[in-house]
């Protein structure tokens, strides 16, 4: 398993945080995803196997969110 730190902009509501730990959750190889709306952050426990830290980045931005 590997960690990352992904920056997130455009959240202003708690139901937004739900909003990407939903997308990031629902993707095959992650193991948990945590955001915080204080500090514009998502982390992720993914397996690198299965899924690419890319496929984080265009998750987030689909949901309509800016993610670096």
């Amino acid at each position: 398993m590997e960690n990352t730190l992904i920056k997130v902009a455009g959240m202003s509501c708690q139901g937004c945080v739900n909003n990407i730990v939903g997308v990031l959750s629902a993707l095959d190889g992650v193991a948990s995803a945590e955001v915080s709306l204080d500090s514009g952050e998502a982390h992720v426990v993914f397996d690198p196997q299965r899924i690419a830290r890319s496929a984080l980045l265009g998750a987030i931005e689909a949901a309509g969110f800016d993610a670096e």
